[in-house]
């Protein structure tokens, strides 16, 4: 997961910091810009810099209540009351009826007088911001706008207001798949979804049931371990969901023990041993479907007398090992990183257009997942343009991967799973997950086992090269990951606690692709921000599959297109302008043409643009390509949008975003999630 870094201001005489020649600015990791562009750091004053804090520490206590500045601790509401509140904002005018607002009648709604939401229209006219220039998205993708009177485009709507009909998983935009259904969620929420599969593989591997060997195989790691069954235990791992999914989990669980006949209760047949099954095996040989016979009764299954006997359960003896099943082929294609927040569904579909082969989701927590949560499975979504598409989960232990991963291969449609080994940030390892798994080999086998073993889609893991920096391990276990059912490694070049303080280790990873098998692919990712970079890493370890692009392709996504054609692309600020226009198309598209899906569009924009200012344009460089660590100085642009679009102020930014989406509403502010996207300060002024 690429969502960190730390990056350092450039010294405070700016003028100074630029002088030198182009290799001693390369040397200093500054980007050597040409004489003739450069021009005197910006003065912003400190009011502006006081509203930025102000807008950053409000949202970080928005993401962390319970943090000591955080104003919220004051004003802690109930949820009760929340929930009340929540109420009265929807039958506010300016949340229209969702059935009324598509139809324009107000007898549509079948709630009628219950219903939460406003039915006056009027209202709802009277104060509904002004519509936006262009067409609207759906209307222009030739199907009918779901949103209708509440578009922020319905002066462009043909016959007044377009009637919609719900699509599958109530997913508006019929391009895109894997929604979560109602029936589904409600099983999640009641805890009454059953997980077969992955609890007979849990329990055949010792991870399920009061006979767990998971104690004894966590020891091996020096940890204190408990049986893996999802109780209320803090040594068990599942703490993180016992206190939402309570103790009814476990007795559903216990239920499942008691009632369910799983396929490893019987011994697995072993290779040349009599099975008890009275066939000729001639009849294997012409094609005959022995389960099928077996069905029908044409297949005598009562032992011999004399022939030891072993009952077949046909779903196991047809299920394929981990190692034949049918793996990706990532060979020199091109792979889109999973990124948290920016890598969302519009942004993927622009790498797609620009280029991209592999494209993967936004990391997806585990719990989250079999909790229903509708915001988590949204991370799962799937634009019918991606045709080579992955999904990336992240849990700590055998138990709650295997069940998210055999839920996902029922509900979504996915060509591969990808579990995140890697991550770096505090509150996902502080839960044992991402790279704290690099300090227990032994749960990263059996997470990685029993994922493989419980569904048929290929099982790929993304890992760091170690959890502390100078102590890599990843080579001394890539050599059994094939073996463990994995169908192929990506290597982040760089330990958890390096972050992103330091290039990547290419030369670390190029070791552990010599190292693995040539059954399992191993992908490189870190730094690739060039066609050159790709260039180098394939020639000097022809033994990668691919590499990875990760903040590259945050950074100038058209990369992709530069590594197809093999060139410098020197693209101009009108054909980035167009890219972003694109994205905002897919976005209104994705989360909605009203104003809520025009706002979310909107901050997905600015958290991407907080990346996009460090690309330095290929006319502006006296040394090409950019690398990724090099920090610009402030310069000129070679027309008047191209000195905006490099600016590093949230406030450029702002009026990027109204450019395309219109004025902002009053009192709106923006602070990038990651703090490394704007050097460290995001200035609203």
């Amino acid at each position: 997961m690429e969502s960190e870094e730390s990056r350092s201001q450039l010294p405070g005489d700016e003028a100074t910091a630029v002088e030198g020649t182009a290799e001693q600015l390369v040397a200093r990791a500054i980007a050597p810009i040409k004489k003739e562009f450069l021009r005197p750091p910006p003065v912003r004053s400190s009011s502006a810099d006081n509203e930025a804090a102000a807008a950053a520490a409000a949202t970080n206590d928005n993401k962390n209540p319970a943090h000591p500045g955080s104003g919220l601790l004051k004003d802690k509401k109930s949820k009760r009351q929340l929930k009340r509140e929540r109420r009265q904002e929807q039958k506010s005018a300016r949340n229209l009826c969702p059935e009324v607002a598509k139809t324009g009648d107000v007898t549509s709604c079948p709630y009628k007088d219950k219903c939460r939401f406003s039915h006056d229209i009027e209202a709802f006219k009277a104060q509904k911001p002004a519509d936006l220039e262009g067409q609207c998205p759906f209307v222009k993708s030739g199907g009918p706008c779901p949103y209708g009177l509440a578009c922020r485009f319905s002066s462009t709507h043909e016959d007044g207001v377009p009637s919609s009909t719900g699509h599958l998983n109530g997913l508006k935009n019929p391009s895109e798949v894997n929604g979560l259904s109602k029936d589904v969620q409600k099983l999640l929420w009641k805890n009454k979804m059953r997980f077969s599969k992955a609890d007979a593989k849990l329990k055949s591997l010792g991870l399920l049931g009061p006979k767990s060997k998971m104690k004894n195989l966590e020891n091996k790691d020096g940890e204190n371990g408990g049986s893996n069954k999802c109780s209320l235990s803090d040594d068990n791992g599942c703490c993180e969901v016992a206190s939402d999914l309570g103790p009814k989990l476990e007795e559903a669980i216990k239920d499942d023990d008691a009632d369910a006949k799983y396929e490893t209760d019987e011994l697995c047949p072993q290779k040349r041993r009599k099975t008890g099954v009275n066939c000729d095996p001639s009849e294997i040989e012409k094609g005959v479907n022995v389960t099928e016979e077996i069905e029908r009764g044409s297949i005598n299954t009562e032992p011999e007398a004399g022939c030891d006997t072993l009952t077949i359960k046909t779903d196991l003896s047809l299920k394929l090992h981990p190692r034949e099943k049918k793996l990706i082929d990532f060979r020199d294609k091109l792979y889109l990183a999973p990124l948290t927040t920016v890598g969302n569904l519009p942004f993927r579909r622009v790498c797609k257009v620009l280029g991209a082969d592999v494209t993967c989701g936004e990391m997806a927590m585990c719990t989250n997942l079999l909790q229903g949560q509708a915001s988590e499975w949204a991370l799962l979504r799937r634009h019918s343009s991606e045709d080579l598409f992955g999904v990336q989960i992240c849990g700590a232990y055998p138990d709650t991967v295997a069940r998210t991963v055999e839920l996902i291969e029922q509900e979504c449609t996915i060509d591969f799973i990808d579990i995140n080994m890697g991550c770096p940030i505090d509150i996902v390892v502080n839960k044992g997950a991402g790279s704290a798994l690099l300090t227990k080999p032994m749960r990263m086998k059996n997470i990685v086992e029993v994922a493989s073993s419980t569904v048929d889609k290929p099982i790929t893991i993304k890992v760091r090269t170690a959890y502390f920096e100078g102590k890599n391990r990843i080579d001394s276990l890539i050599a059994d990951m094939g073996s463990w059912g994995a169908g192929s490694v990506t290597i982040h070049g760089r330990s958890r606690q390096q972050r992103y303080s330091k290039l990547a280790d290419w030369d670390y990873i190029y070791q552990c692709g010599r190292k693995a098998p040539k059954t399992l692919p191993v992908v490189g990712n870190g730094d690739v921000f060039s066609f050159v970079d790709w260039n180098n890493h394939r020639t000097a370890c022809p033994e990668l599959a691919t590499c990875m692009v990760a903040r590259g392709a945050l950074i100038k996504p058209w990369i992709f297109t530069e590594i197809r054609e093999q060139r410098h692309w020197d693209i101009s600020s009108g054909e980035r302008l167009n890219i972003l226009k694109e994205f905002v198309h897919f976005g209104l598209e994705h989360w909605g043409s009203d104003t809520k899906g025009v706002e979310t569009t909107r901050r997905f924009l600015l958290e991407w643009l907080s990346y996009t200012c460090r690309y330095v344009p290929v006319g502006l460089l006296e040394v090409i390509p950019q690398r990724i660590n090099w920090r610009p100085p402030s310069y000129y642009g070679r027309d008047e949008l191209e000195t905006l679009m490099a600016s590093d102020s949230a406030a450029d930014w702002i009026r990027i975003s109204e450019m395309l989406l219109g004025k902002v509403p009053d009192g709106f502010t923006f602070a990038p999630k990651h703090k490394s996207n704007a050097y460290d300060r995001a200035e609203n002024g």
